[in-house]
């Protein structure tokens, strides 16, 4: 059986090593993005790269968006011609993240249009893109994600998490860990260090024990080395928050850990920190505490 040919739209810090990968894996990968140089990085490896989106959607058996949110995928899929090109029988995979109520809308119009979807948001960042270890959260029917289960396999390890939405709805439970965990590391740093203690030797001995997470060893060293050169920028962490908290309102839940977490990202990013890395959630948290991690000078991004 021949591999399905594959556009993908939005060849970023996300995007470009996971279309890097299927390339790698042997599948044929038309490449768009709205600032084309980006996307013309991937020439190199072996993809065709087109000046519109539409174009790249053409002659694709399955499409990928890999775009900055919701918004920008109904806008490319939607009004640019994307939709209007596609043939019957064409699945698209939404890996952005999104609202879910804003995928399943999207599942119900292009089944109208006998075209297959999934939303399959992912976890990792850059690193796990690079190495093809993303956590991919699909919704969608269980015929369309066994479709897509050999496209999944060269970006990470993909599970249906059920119908259309699931997938961003795992992914925003995601986020709810990531952004409540980034201000507990952030925390009990700055305790370790106002208290005396040596916080990266407080980091080490934490390891291996119940407080331990990626987050603790990742952006944990982060913040020790006062590095905020972003992987994942804070602004992703506060677009996701509001929508967990527009979730919340939708299904009635309280999540007061949540809110405050996403109060300080917005905070950090009012205060001119939105492309810095997530990590530098610790500086907002120094600026309520009057506490400093360190001495290290900042690394931001210029």
């Amino acid at each position: 059986m021949s591999r399905p040919r594959i556009a993908f739209l939005g060849t970023g810090l996300m995007g470009a090593p996971m279309a890097t990968n299927l390339l790698k894996a042997g599948f044929a990968v038309t490449a768009w993005n709205r600032t084309l140089s980006k996307a013309e990085a991937l020439h190199a490896v072996g993809a065709t790269v087109v000046p519109s989106a539409a174009v790249a959607a053409e002659i694709a058996d399955v499409v990928i968006t890999m775009l900055e949110g919701g918004p920008i995928v109904e806008t490319v899929l939607f009004e640019s011609g994307v939709v209007a090109a596609l043939k019957p029988g064409t699945l698209v995979i939404d890996m952005s993240s999104a609202e879910p109520h804003r995928a399943r809308a999207h599942a119900g119009r292009l089944a109208t249009l006998g075209i297959g979807y999934l939303d399959a948001p992912v976890s990792g960042g850059t690193p796990g893109a690079k190495a093809g270890t993303l956590a991919i959260m699909a919704g969608g029917s269980e015929a369309d994600f066994e479709r897509a289960t050999p496209v999944f396999a060269p970006m990470g390890r993909a599970t249906r998490v059920g119908p259309a939405g699931s997938g961003q709805l795992a992914k925003l439970c995601n986020q709810v860990i990531v952004s409540v965990t980034m201000a507990a590391v952030a925390e009990a740093l700055l305790l370790a260090s106002a208290g005396g203690a040596d916080p990266a030797a407080v980091r080490q001995a934490l390891s291996g024990g119940f407080a331990d997470s990626k987050i603790l060893q990742i952006h944990g060293g982060h913040m020790l080395e006062r590095s905020f050169i972003p992987g994942g920028p804070a602004w992703t962490i506060r677009k996701d928050g509001r929508t967990i908290l527009a979730a919340a309102r939708e299904f009635g839940t309280a999540m007061p850990m949540a809110e405050r977490a996403n109060q300080l990202f917005e905070q950090l990013c009012a205060h001119g920190g939105e492309k810095y890395d997530s990590a530098a959630v610790l500086l907002e948290l120094e600026r309520v505490s009057g506490k400093r991690l360190g001495t290290k000078p900042d690394r931001v991004p210029s």
